[in-house]
C-alpha cells in the first residue's frame, strides 16, 4: 500500500491529466517538455505499481482504461484539493491567496481585463514586520522611516472558457472567480453571483457577403441558407449550449470571439457579435449590421465566486473593482478598442 501511495505523486497525476486532455503521449510530452519515451516510461511505473493497466494498448490513440479513467476521475479531485490547502495555508499566514484563478468568458473584453491584472499587480502593500528582537535600521536625518513596500504574494492563473464551461470550471473548483456568465436556471449551493450587465448582440456580416445587400429584416429561413460561425462550448461535463444556430444550417466553429470575428471579416460566415465588439468595425466598412426579423438578443451576463468562510484578499480586492460601475462597463465595452 505504502509503494502506491508513493506513486501516486502530484506529478503522475497531471502527467495522466495532460495526456487525457491532449489525446495523445506525444503531445503530453510536449506539454510537459520531456519526450516520448520518458512519458511512456513513467506510465508502465505508475501502472505496475498500482498493478493494472491504465491506458488500452491496443488502441493507436491514448485510450483510458476503465481504472485509467478512475485514477483520472479521482486524481483531478485530488488535485484540486492540494492546490486549495495550499492556498488556504497561504490565506491563514498572510490573508493573501497563493494562486487566485480566474475564468472570462469569451464574450468578455480582454483590455479590460488585462487592466484590472495591471491595477492588481501595482498593488504596494506594507513588507511583514521585523521578527521580535530584530533591529530596525535607522532613519537618516532623524527622519520618519518609509515603510517597506511589497506586491501581492498572490500568482494569477487567467483561464479564457466559453458559455457552460465557464461555470464549469468555477463549479468542479478550477477556478475561484468566473467572469461572463449567465445567470444559472437553479442556485447552486458553492458560489455566489452578482450581475454584470447587460450586452447586446448584433447580426453582422462582411461587405462582400451574399446577406449584406439582402432585404432587411432578414428572415430566420434566408439566415439560415448561409453558414453560421459558431464559438465551441468549452464545457466536458456540463450540456454544452448552442446559440443561434438553426437545424440543418452550416456551421464554422472557431475557439474564441476574437476569431469568430475573424471569420466573419473575411466573409467565412454570418452571425451575431457584442455591438460594442462591431462598432467600430462597422464604422470602418469592414462589417455591415443587419436588422434581423426576430426578436433583438440581448445577454444578461454576471460574475460568480466560490463562497468561502475565510475569503482571501486577493479574491476580495477583485470582487470590489467589480463592484464598481465603470469596471463592469469596461469588461463589457472595451471590445470597440479591439482592431485586428
Amino acid at each position: 500500500m505504502t509503494h502506491r501511495r508513493h506513486a501516486l505523486t502530484p506529478e503522475a497525476l497531471e502527467m495522466m491529466d495532460s495526456i487525457a486532455r491532449s489525446g495523445s503521449f506525444a503531445a503530453a510530452a510536449r506539454e510537459l517538455g520531456k519526450v516520448p519515451s520518458a512519458l511512456t516510461y513513467s506510465v508502465r511505473q505508475l501502472e505496475e505499481a498500482l498493478d493494472v493497466l491504465l491506458f488500452d494498448r491496443r488502441s493507436r490513440q491514448a485510450q483510458l482504461t476503465a481504472a485509467g479513467e478512475e485514477l483520472l476521475r479521482e486524481g483531478r479531485h485530488l488535485l484540486v484539493q492540494m492546490d486549495a490547502v495550499a492556498n488556504r495555508v497561504q490565506r491563514v499566514a498572510t490573508g493573501w491567496e497563493a494562486t487566485l484563478a480566474v475564468a472570462v468568458d469569451s464574450i468578455i473584453a480582454a483590455p479590460a481585463i488585462f487592466d484590472l491584472m495591471d491595477a492588481f499587480y501595482a498593488l504596494k502593500l506594507p513588507a511583514a514586520l521585523p521578527a521580535a528582537g530584530r533591529a530596525r535600521a535607522p532613519a537618516d536625518d532623524g527622519a520618519a522611516a518609509v515603510p517597506p513596500v511589497q506586491a501581492p504574494t498572490t500568482r494569477l492563473k487567467l483561464r479564457s472558457e466559453v458559455m457552460s464551461g465557464t461555470w464549469e470550471a468555477l463549479i468542479s473548483g478550477q477556478v475561484d472567480l468566473a467572469i461572463g456568465v449567465m445567470a444559472p436556471d437553479n442556485p447552486i449551493e458553492v458560489v455566489e453571483c452578482a450581475p454584470l450587465g447587460l450586452l447586446d448582440m448584433v447580426f453582422a456580416v462582411a461587405p462582400h457577403h451574399p446577406l449584406a445587400h439582402a432585404p432587411e429584416p432578414l428572415s430566420a429561413d434566408t439566415v439560415a441558407r448561409h453558414r453560421v460561425v459558431a464559438i465551441a462550448d468549452t464545457a466536458q461535463r456540463l450540456a454544452p449550449q448552442t446559440h443561434g444556430v438553426s437545424v440543418g444550417q452550416d456551421v464554422l466553429t472557431v475557439p474564441s470571439l476574437v476569431a469568430k470575428l475573424e471569420a466573419q471579416i473575411r466573409g467565412l460566415g454570418c452571425g451575431r457579435l457584442p455591438e460594442p465588439l462591431v462598432r467600430r468595425h462597422a464604422e470602418a466598412g469592414r462589417l455591415v449590421v443587419k436588422a434581423l426579423a426576430e426578436v433583438p438578443r440581448r445577454l444578461e451576463l454576471h460574475y460568480a465566486w466560490r463562497r468561502s468562510a475565510a475569503q482571501g484578499r486577493a479574491l476580495a480586492w477583485w470582487l470590489q473593482q467589480l463592484e464598481r460601475e465603470t469596471t463592469r462597463r469596461a469588461l463589457l465595452e472595451q471590445h470597440a478598442g479591439l482592431i485586428l
